[in-house]
């Protein structure tokens, strides 16, 4: 098994301490550090130690992939890596956003192309042709707006706002889930003295809200929070809609495609499907398909269910629908065979692991990525080491 050199991106969004503190280094940071990622995606290669040099990450496998991720994962996804293992740090609250089915992205990469949109293009939505169901678990309190609310809570919701220009909301929630899609777009579509004048008198009327307290009122103040920092931004009405979500240490949900969320604020172990494909839906300064979001979105309201690790004697489970990935905790003493490939990575305390090749300590920050052909090998050690393998239909 090979120790991983990762890339951290450096988002406006994100923390000058959490991911540093984890890693051991100095604190805070100049840059903000919201995400620190592993795994092969292009964006962000880690690069693995092998031979004493550093190489990247998908050269390695491209090479020899029988060897590297095994037959099972190379026939089913080819000589990558199908998911990407990131620790993700939001001290300010992320955007809107969407991620299609298998089969929008490909419908949506190839009308992209067709059109000779660059790749990299500020008015891209699709820049690959995957898929990507999330997976984000808390390592503390972790803030997140997830999927519609049930429409007879959100309508409640909105008579406790009260506010005359709220009037289009209330008699639309009315009409049920049916109503939803129209709903929404009607508000992302919000545009000049109508969209301001909206968004002031939403805000204001959270303000009463939170201040009196009750049902909503952490709903409502994270709104005010929003509107400071996207003001005049339709978005902010729109999160009202949306399921607050608050999970504490070790727990986690599951974004599925066409669902509707955004990361609030906290630090989290997050894995999805190795992809890059994003569909804003405000809260944002960049590019905001709103017909295209519409049409990707899944307009169904109800709760959100929160996951806990499921134990199986020496790992924990958080059990997912998705077949790209899959994420548990090893504890001390765990034994493993690989039968695809897998990134260890060590949130807090120090791991060793060993196989017959040899051993490779962990420290709180440092991961390690495990080919198929290492073999059977073992866990000691106090903490926390998370193990990103692929989904069940590989083992």
């Amino acid at each position: 098994m090979d120790r991983l050199r990762n890339r951290i991106q450096n988002y406006a969004w994100g923390s000058h301490s959490a991911i540093a503190v984890i890693e051991g280094r100095d604190a805070p940071t100049v840059s903000p550090e919201a995400e620190l990622w592993m795994g092969a995606h292009p964006l962000a290669c880690s690069e693995l130690s092998r031979g004493g040099t550093w190489q990247p990450l998908d050269q390695v496998i491209e090479r020899d992939p029988q060897r590297e991720i095994g037959p099972a994962t190379l026939a089913r996804y080819g000589p990558r890596l199908p998911f990407l293992l990131k620790i993700l740090a939001a001290e300010q609250p992320l955007s809107l956003q969407a991620h299609p089915t298998p089969e929008q992205a490909r419908a949506g990469f190839a009308r992209e192309e067709a059109l000779s949109i660059p790749r990299d293009a500020g008015n891209r939505s699709y820049r690959d042709q995957n898929h990507k169901p999330e997976l984000i678990v808390a390592l503390g309190t972790f803030h997140a707006l997830s999927g519609f609310r049930a429409v007879s809570a959100s309508a409640r919701l909105f008579a406790a706002l009260g506010s005359p220009e709220l009037e289009f909301v209330r008699s639309d929630l009315a009409r049920g889930d049916g109503a939803l899609g129209g709903l929404f777009q009607e508000i992302l579509s919000l545009a000049g003295t109508r969209r301001s004048e909206v968004v002031k008198a939403t805000l204001a009327a959270c303000r009463r809200v939170a201040d009196l307290g009750g049902e909503f009122a952490l709903e409502c103040g994270w709104a005010l929070r929003l509107g400071e920092l996207h003001p005049d931004d339709a978005g902010v009405l729109s999160a009202l809609l949306l399921n607050l979500v608050v999970l504490e240490a070790g727990e986690a949900i599951y974004l599925p495609a066409r669902n509707l969320h955004a990361y609030l604020s906290g630090v989290g172990v997050e894995i999805m499907a190795s992809s890059d494909n994003v569909l804003r839906g405000g809260l944002t300064p960049k590019h905001v398909d709103v017909a295209e979001l519409v049409r990707v979105l899944e307009f169904r309201s109800g709760g959100v269910e929160v996951l806990s690790a499921r134990r199986l004697a020496d790992e924990s489970v958080y059990e997912t629908p998705a077949s790209e990935f899959r994420l548990s905790r090893l504890a001390d003493g765990a034994e493993r065979t690989p039968s695809g490939p897998e990134i260890l990575l060590c949130t807090a305390g120090g791991f060793s692991l060993r196989s017959a090749a040899g051993t490779l300590d962990l420290a709180s920050g440092q991961s390690a990525f495990v080919p198929v052909s290492e073999g059977a090998y073992s866990v000691s050690g106090q903490g926390s080491l998370f193990r990103a393998s692929v989904g069940s239909d590989h083992g």
